[in-house]
């Protein structure tokens, strides 16, 4: 018996559509895989210490999109402390919890403030972002539970194979959701940390990048001893509550509106 040509070409289409659709749901399950023993490795670690290089793309008033470096480190004991600085050209900051207090050092302006934010860091970021304004970029990754917390929102998955940061290979996955984009480099092996963490704003003109490179990882007994009590530098000014300070990396006369 023989077949059309036409009905050989449209079941040999729909054979090929199906082995997509196949490939596609098994790299959306295994990046999601990947992902969760990344989050579920960071969890596990009850102390953390790490350092950083960021870069922050802003667009500026007349449409050029520029980059701004800075560097910094963290220090995280959970569930409750950490220790966290960034120094770039347009900020220099400390940031300091101990389970019951958030302080803020500015270092150029040589001021603080204080507030009382009991509870766990997991709080501390919630609290940062929706009351005080001031969400941290990439805290995502500190959070006791990355994946419950990123992955609902997520309409769109790719694993993109290997890739390799500062000599460390890693498993390259790509996210999408309704307002950003996001990449996120995890290092193979049994330290599955971040590696490189990078987000798309969509909803800004010229999709300017945040992206964060970790470095010089450590956890448990590798972690240096810290003290989480903030100390104000000699001569530091206390703010009162509700006052400015000014620790934006971003230069105000520049950004467009």
């Amino acid at each position: 018996m023989r077949f059309p040509v036409t009905l050989i070409k449209t079941a040999t289409l729909c054979a090929a559509v199906l082995v997509m659709a196949t490939a596609a749901r098994a790299d959306e399950a295994d990046a999601k895989k990947l992902f969760k023993a990344m989050s579920d490795y960071l969890a596990a670690q009850k102390t953390l210490s790490l350092d950083f290089d960021s870069s922050l793309e802003f667009v500026t008033k007349d449409d050029q999109k520029i980059a701004l470096a800075s560097s910094g480190s963290v220090t995280l004991q959970r569930p409750d402390k950490i220790r966290a600085t960034r120094h770039g050209g347009f900020a220099d900051v400390e940031l300091v919890f101990d389970g019951k207090t958030f302080s803020l050092l500015g270092k150029d302006a040589n001021a603080y403030l204080q507030t009382d934010i009991p509870g766990s860091v997991d709080h501390l970021i919630d609290e940062l972002r929706d009351k005080l304004h001031r969400p941290l970029p990439g805290a995502d990754l500190l959070l006791s539970n990355v994946y419950d917390t990123l992955m609902p929102l997520v309409t769109d998955t790719k694993d993109l194979g290997s890739g390799v940061i500062r000599g460390t290979e890693c498993d390259h996955l790509a996210f999408r959701t309704d307002e950003v984009d996001w990449q996120i480099w995890i290092a193979q092996g049994d330290r599955p940390y971040p590696c490189r963490y990078v987000i798309t704003t969509k909803a800004v003109k010229g999709s300017p990048q945040y992206t964060l490179d970790v470095r010089s990882w450590k956890t448990s007994t590798e972690v240096a001893a810290e003290n989480f009590k903030f100390t104000a530098p000699a001569g530091a000014k206390q703010l009162k509550p509700g006052d400015a300070l000014d620790v934006d990396e971003l230069p105000s006369d520049l950004i467009a509106k």
